[in-house]
């Protein structure tokens, strides 16, 4: 017991002692006035890391000579030598790196003649266009750059040279640190070598490369998504014609220690010194079961001015007022503010709770007004602000300097949409900061920008949309969704196109200048009341997309389903980086990978985000086992689009293999109903045009017990002459005793099966599918629609 305590301390001390020594290295480069280390300091940091040895190599000064001894003391019988600039990323496009025979002669013919190509070539790059042009080169043309570069270049390193074979795919590895502002410290892997933007742009997504948070994922986890590409199969030797290599403990060792070190050296870490913005290590290659890095690249900073903490708890304020006040009521015209008292009103709430900021008036509809925000008889829970921008800053000063609200909703734009509304936003939020570091009491802000908030557990709506143009569904029922949106417009659009939308929340988080999207969606990951979670964003304030990404894994292990849509997927930033990791794990790739490690569900369209939200209202309380479906159609085109439409983009359902059971069965119900010449059991399962409601009650009540089936969508055939599909009690009536409307709600609540159906018919049978959609089931107007959802949706949960 002794020892193994003792053996923990010194693992503790040597670890203490690696990051001090690594402390050191980033404390002399910054001294050398820089923020990047040369390759020879980032080999010297990696030396600190358990399991990683850099080649043999030394550094030759460009200023003194070196004798025949010091030239050949490396091992082998080759070296490379590379160009040394901080200036200089990529050495390779500048004919900065060469491989020579072990010769002092040819060595120093080598040195001599880098010294005077190099910076020709970089010239040449920049002058034409090719290669982002550092600041300090900025402005420099002809001989003036050249000597610039001159200038810069301080020597070579000469490296050992190490035997791989670089013309094959999955000999060399890539991997990368970085330090994102939305997710902090990301991690990116993938194959290296001069060619890594090239496959990042031609393989299938998943297969070349894998990011994830490295506060968020284990080196297990990410050997597992590692395991998914194609570079891993080369490296494991799975590929046909390669002999098998255990590699697993290999890169679980490199993937931990990379990972310790970015969350050591990361935003969050207390009293850290330092921050790696980027290490990229490009190649690595594994040499007799080690990782041996061939070259590498690291920038650091400084961690910035910690931000004061919010007053989280003030969100319950927010959404669950027992009071409201609200500014720029107008009583003599029809305004944003007379439009949100009114629906606040219409929802329920008390006008006793209720004040208005109305100079000179006593009350207004019934509500009391006073005359200014010092003049406000109770401390409000929420006040809405619906006043231009300018008015903003003095609202701002009176309400930090008396504590007279807990929660503000900023409905007025102006403050951060554009550079010239900036300087508003900033000063807001610099007044927030300074108050809440002063200890002072604070509210929460949400906006500005925001078109409002409609809380129906808060009986309240800001929403400044009036009942004419978006009717309501008011009242109390049995709400589990909530939604959360950066954009008004596309929250107040799913209201108005989709009747059956009816969420229990929907938040207009707006500009983010205080509470984001995070803040919000942690909030409401904990609300007992909410099973589905639907998040519209656009980006993310500094490390709220983190904040993110934890409330996503909070909710999934709640039992909530989260879907989003992110907008915005353009790749940014590849000239301004000097890594590949950031090209090849653009800013949306990035938040795809890391939303769905955490266990959100991403919509890649506006109709699929709507689908996933109605998918998952239906199936959330039933139980995913795995991604086996059973289809069901008596339309034969029917039958055909469900295998047709089982895989979209990386998600993908099977076809469950019906068990011996359950194929007498629906054989023996094709037999009793007359149509075993028409049809055959296979999956899917065409039911015939003949088969009638008993025939699809009793099929899928069969696939219901059928333990090689996780889930069914049937097509219910409604325009087909043997079911009852139309409103009423006529022959097609679906009131008539018996019926699929009938029978399927009672046969859904007694399974925890997903059941979906599909009504691919015109509006003459909405109303069978808004009765079956009041019985729990999911029912969607296309099968391609209804099996993508679910296959992205099944995928989204199980992965």
């Amino acid at each position: 017991m002794a020892g193994n305590l003792l053996y923990v301390l010194l693992k503790l001390d040597e670890y203490h002692n690696n990051f001090k020594a690594i402390i050191n290295i980033f404390t002399s480069a910054e001294n050398d006035g820089r923020a990047s280390l040369y390759e020879h300091e980032t080999y010297a940091l990696l030396k600190g890391i358990h399991g990683i040895t850099a080649p043999a190599h030394m550094l030759l000064d460009k200023t003194r000579e070196y004798t025949d001894e010091e030239l050949t003391s490396l091992p082998g019988e080759k070296v490379v030598l590379k160009i040394v600039s901080p200036h200089i990323s990529h050495k390779t496009d500048v004919h900065g790196v060469k491989v020579v025979e072990k010769r002092a002669d040819a060595i120093r013919t080598a040195v001599k003649q880098m010294l005077t190509d190099v910076p020709d070539s970089y010239a040449h790059l920049i002058e034409s266009g090719e290669d982002h042009s550092p600041v300090v080169y900025q402005g420099l043309s002809g001989s003036r750059l050249n000597e610039a570069i001159e200038q810069g270049i301080r020597g070579l390193i000469m490296v050992q040279h190490v035997e791989f074979k670089p013309d094959i795919f999955g000999s060399e590895l890539i991997i990368g640190i970085r330090n994102t502002r939305e997710f902090g410290m990301v991690m990116t892997a993938g194959p290296g070598g001069t060619d890594t933007e090239l496959y990042a742009d031609t393989f299938k997504k998943g297969m070349a490369f894998v990011s994830a948070s490295t506060v968020m994922t284990s080196a297990q986890e990410f050997i597992a998504l590692f395991r998914k590409t194609l570079c891993y199969r080369k490296l494991a030797g799975l590929t046909r014609g390669q002999k098998p290599v255990e590699i697993d403990g290999t890169l679980i060792n490199l993937f931990s220690s990379l990972i310790s070190l970015a969350n050591r050296f990361s935003e969050p870490s207390p009293d850290n010194p330092y921050v790696i913005e980027e290490l990229e290590i490009n190649p690595f290659v594994i040499s007799q079961g080690r990782p041996v890095p061939l070259d590498g690249l690291c920038r650091f900073s400084r961690p910035e001015k910690m931000q004061s903490k919010k007053p989280l708890n003030r969100v319950d304020s927010l959404l669950h007022p027992q009071s409201i006040g609200i500014l720029g009521v107008s009583t003599t015209r029809v305004n944003f503010g007379q439009i949100i008292l009114n629906n606040i009103i219409a929802m329920g709430y008390e006008k006793q709770n209720l004040r208005i900021i109305k100079p000179g008036t006593e009350s207004f509809n019934g509500v009391q007004c006073v005359d200014s925000l010092t003049s406000l008889d109770i401390m409000v829970d929420l006040l809405v602000v619906a006043v231009g921008a300018e008015q903003v800053p003095d609202i701002v000063n009176s309400v930090l300097e008396r504590d007279i609200c807990k929660s503000i909703i900023l409905i007025p734009g102006g403050m951060g949409e554009t550079d010239e509304s900036t300087g508003i936003a900033s000063e807001i939020a610099d007044k927030i900061n300074r108050a809440r570091l002063a200890g002072q009491n604070t509210p929460v802000f949400l906006g500005a920008n925001s078109l409002g908030v409609v809380s129906h557990p808060g009986k309240y709506d800001t929403l400044f949309i009036p009942e004419e143009k978006l009717p309501r569904k008011r009242g109390a029922h049995n709400r589990g969704t909530a939604l959360i949106s950066q954009s008004g417009a596309f929250m107040i659009t799913r209201l108005s196109r989709l009747n059956w939308f009816d969420p229990a929340y929907m938040i207009s988080v707006g500009n983010q200048n205080d509470l984001t999207t995070g803040d919000i969606t942690a909030y409401i990951s904990e609300r007992d009341n909410i099973d589905v979670i639907a998040i519209y964003a656009e980006g993310f304030r500094d490390q709220d997309g983190l904040a993110f990404l934890r409330a996503i894994k909070q909710a999934k292990a709640m039992g909530k389903a989260v879907i989003v849509y992110k907008a915005g997927r353009t790749k940014e930033g590849k000239s301004a980086t000097a890594s590949h990791t950031a090209a090849i794990s653009g800013d949306y790739s990035l938040f795809e990978s890391c939303v769905k490690q955490a266990g959100g569900i991403i919509a890649s369209s506006f109709t699929e985000f709507n689908d996933l939200i109605l998918l998952a209202e239906k199936i959330n309380k039933k139980v995913i086992r795995g991604n086996r479906i059973a289809a069901l159609s008596g339309a034969g085109f029917e039958a055909v689009g469900m295998a047709d439409n089982i895989e979209t983009g990386d998600c993908r359902l099977e076809m469950a293999r019906f068990n011996k059971t359950t194929v007498k069965k629906l054989e023996a119900l094709l037999e009793a109903k007359g149509i075993s010449l028409l049809t055959k059991v296979n999956n899917p399962f065409d039911i015939n045009p003949a088969g009638d409601d008993e025939a699809h009650i009793l099929a899928i009540k069969y696939l219901i017990e059928d333990e090689n089936v996780d889930a069914i969508i049937v097509g219910l055939d409604p325009l087909s002459p043997t079911t009852t599909t139309l409103r009423g009690e006529s022959r097609y009536g679906f009131m008539r005793p018996g019926s699929m409307v009938n029978e399927l709600g009672e046969i859904i609540n007694n399974t925890d099966k997903p059941i979906i159906g599909v009504i691919d018919a015109g509006g003459l049978y909405d109303p069978m599918a808004k009765e079956l959609g009041n019985c729990g089931m999911a029912i969607f107007r296309s099968v391609d629609r209804a099996l993508r959802a679910l296959a992205v949706y099944v995928s989204g949960l199980l992965s």
